[in-house]
Order: C-alpha cells, then structure tokens, then sequence
C-alpha cells in the first residue's frame, strides 16, 4: 500500500500547486478589466470567458466530475 500512498502525495502535492497557479492566472486575467488602463471590446471578453468555460469542461470530463468548491485557497 507504500506505493497508493506515494501516488496519493505526489497527485495532491501536484494538484494543489497546479490548481493555485491556473487560480492566480484567472486573477490576473481579472486585473485587465481595468478600462482605464486597457482597451478591449465585448467580443474580447467573450472568447477569454469561453475558452476558460472550455477547458474547465474538459477537466471535468477528464475526471467524470463537476463538482466545485470556489475557495480562495485550493486544499485537497
């Protein structure tokens, strides 16, 4: 059971690390709403929102899931 165990840390230690670098990224995104600093259209927003909706999708494909937890800090 050594190895289900090490796969088990190495899955959570790389999870965790993963989910709250693609959290920061989406923060960042948000920062460029900014209209005073940036210069976009609605047509802009909608293709960063749909392809972030799509790869969301097909994580949760990949894991047979949809379930969501919407903390600050991703734990498993």
């Amino acid at each position: 059971m050594a190895k289900g165990s090490e796969k088990r840390e190495k899955f959570v230690r790389l999870a965790e690390g993963r989910t709250q670098s693609a959290l920061d990224a989406i923060r960042k995104l948000g920062n460029l709403s900014n209209r005073r600093a940036y210069e976009y259209d609605d047509a802009d927003v909608k293709k960063i929102i749909k392809v972030l909706r799509d790869a969301t999708s097909d994580i949760e494909r990949k894991f047979g899931t949809t379930s969501g937890d919407g903390a600050d800090k991703f734990k498993l």
